[in-house]
This record gives structure tokens, C-alpha cells and sequence, in this order.
């Protein structure tokens, strides 16, 4: 019985992660082994350095017209990364897999994982009913692979992405607990809970635009956050940077989605922060950030919804 750990890179960028993840994933022991999806955006140079690391590289171009997704692609051309992490099912050689996005780190053996049902996940913050497709346990299967497929021509996605095809698709998932995909961030959103649970944290997952491999100065010295990226670039300076090539690929800030995507939320905190009196936007991005919001004065959720009311008539 084989069983894999899958994860997916579409650029050089997210191909540098899922080394970090590999190795990660091995300094902790684990028995399974790694594959991991590539798509014709992962130069050379790097997916020879994956080799070192995961046991099966596998291309995937849905563009190419023999690919089985190609004329879904053609009829939901929006969902073209979706195609693409969909073929994580096609990899019937495995029992089992767990799927991780490339940008996760492993903190601890995750590999009972393997003991849990198709599909099991963790709850997404935004949205708790969901779960996020960052990390979840799957059992490859053709046969499901083709009804995805299906699925994602006739019903689409509610998000756009996977995540909203793959809660739809599997509304009876099986609940995980949130230290097996952790948000980075959470240390800020809910310090009281990260201070009693955060030290059983097994993965980490940097969500949002900027990545550990844009650069290690947007962390906060001495945060939790911090210290997650930290632990990032230890892996990627030790294991990582000496085995790549002499033309090692570059972090692409491209790899980022478009600064407008992030517009509307650094709009919110910055809304947020002129609430309070007497407090300059720093400070109260940190006030936020720490949870300390005045829910009962000018944070107040009267508030709040009213900047987002202005904000969606615009």
C-alpha cells in the first residue's frame, strides 16, 4: 500500500515552496512519500531541484489538447489552476494522498493523517461551514476525477477557485482540527486561542499574496508570525539554496496576485485604525493585529458594516 504526501507548483516561486515543504515534511520523519504537480510554468532549473526531494514529478498542462480537462478548460476557462490541482486525483499509483499546498510547512509528523476518509480538511477562517483546500486528505480515483471534472463544467465553482468546487463536491467532509492548517496569521487574529493551542500546531499555511520566498523582511522580529517564516528560511537556506542550480531561479513578485485583489482589505484596516482617537495607522494595525479592537466604541460593528456598505456602492 503506497501512500503520498501531493502538492502543486505553477511557477518558479511556488516551485521554491514546495522544496521548503519537502524537506520539511522529511525532517520530521515522515514514511509517505512526496509528489508533486507541475505545469509548464516551473522552469527546468527547479523542477531538476524537486527531483532531489519528491519521489514522483509529474507535468500537467491542461492546455495541451490530449489532457482529458482541455475542453472543460475550453468551457470554464476561469478555472484553469483548478483543472490543474484537480489532476491530484488522477494519481491512482497511491492508496491515499494528502494534498498541501506549496505554501505550507510542516511543524510536526502529520502522517496519521493517512488514517483519516476521503475528504477530510480543516475549517476555513473566513467561512467555518467551508473547509480550505490548502490541506485534505483524498483517495485517488479516475472515476472521481472524471465526475469533478464534470462538476466543475455544469455547477462551476462558488469562489472561482477550488475551494469552492471542492466543498460543493464534498459537502460531507470529514472536520480536522485546525492545527493541521493553521493560518499564519492566526497568531494575530485569536492570540488568547494561539497561546493555549499553538504549540500543537503540525502545519502552517501562509495565505495571502505575499509568500515567505518574496522576502523574509515583511515578518514582524520576535512575532509568532515571525518566527514561521524564520523557520521557513532556515529550511530554504540550509537544504534549499545549496542544492540549486547555479542559475537558481529568482522570487517572481508576479507570483503574487494583482495589488488591486489586496486593495480592498489594507483599505478596511486602514478604516480600522482611523477609528480610535489619537492613534496613527501603525499603531492601529497592531492594536488590531494583537486583538485589542474597541468593539464597544469606534470599532463597533454598526461601524465596520457601515464602511463596508460605502465601500460595495462605490
Amino acid at each position: 500500500m503506497t501512500e503520498a504526501y501531493v502538492t502543486l507548483a505553477t511557477t518558479d516561486g511556488y516551485g521554491v515552496g514546495a522544496l521548503v515543504l519537502g524537506h520539511s515534511l522529511l525532517s520530521h520523519g515522515t514514511t509517505r512519500q512526496l509528489c508533486i504537480l507541475v505545469t509548464p510554468g516551473v522552469s527546468e532549473q527547479v523542477r531538476s531541484a524537486l527531483s532531489q526531494v519528491y519521489h514522483n514529478v509529474v507535468l500537467v498542462d491542461v492546455m495541451d489538447s490530449g489532457d482529458s480537462a482541455h475542453l472543460a478548460l475550453l468551457e470554464r476557462p476561469e478555472l484553469g489552476i483548478t483543472f490543474t490541482k484537480l489532476h491530484c486525483w488522477t494519481l491512482t499509483q497511491y492508496t491515499k494522498c494528502v494534498f498541501l499546498d506549496a505554501d505550507t510547512l510542516a511543524l510536526q509528523n502529520t502522517d496519521e493523517l493517512f488514517t483519516q476518509p476521503e475528504l477530510s480538511a480543516a475549517c476555513d477562517v473566513g467561512w467555518p461551514d467551508c473547509f480550505n483546500s490548502g490541506m485534505f486528505v483524498f483517495v485517488p480515483s479516475q472515476e472521481t476525477y472524471e465526475q469533478l471534472l464534470d462538476f466543475a463544467k455544469t455547477k462551476g465553482s462558488f469562489d472561482g477557485g477550488d475551494q469552492g468546487l471542492l466543498n460543493s463536491f464534498f459537502p460531507n467532509w470529514h472536520r480536522l482540527s485546525f492545527v493541521y492548517n493553521m493560518v499564519a496569521t492566526a497568531c494575530y487574529t485569536y492570540l488568547p486561542a494561539f497561546k493555549e493551542f499553538g504549540r500543537n500546531v503540525k502545519l502552517v499555511h501562509f495565505l495571502g499574496s505575499t509568500k515567505p520566498w518574496h522576502g523574509e523582511s515583511a515578518a514582524q522580529p520576535g512575532s509568532a508570525y515571525g518566527s514561521f517564516v524564520g523557520a521557513w528560511w532556515t529550511i530554504y537556506r540550509e537544504l534549499v539554496r545549496p542544492s540549486m542550480p547555479q542559475s537558481e531561479a529568482k522570487f517572481d513578485p508576479t507570483d503574487a496576485p494583482p495589488q488591486q485583489q489586496e486593495q480592498f482589505p489594507a483599505q478596511l484596516v486602514e478604516h480600522f485604525s482611523k477609528l480610535s482617537t489619537n492613534e496613527n495607522l501603525v499603531e492601529g494595525r497592531q492594536r488590531w493585529e494583537a486583538g485589542r479592537p474597541e468593539y464597544m466604541g469606534r470599532d463597533s460593528f454598526d461601524n465596520i458594516m457601515a464602511y463596508i456598505q460605502s465601500r460595495i456602492n462605490k
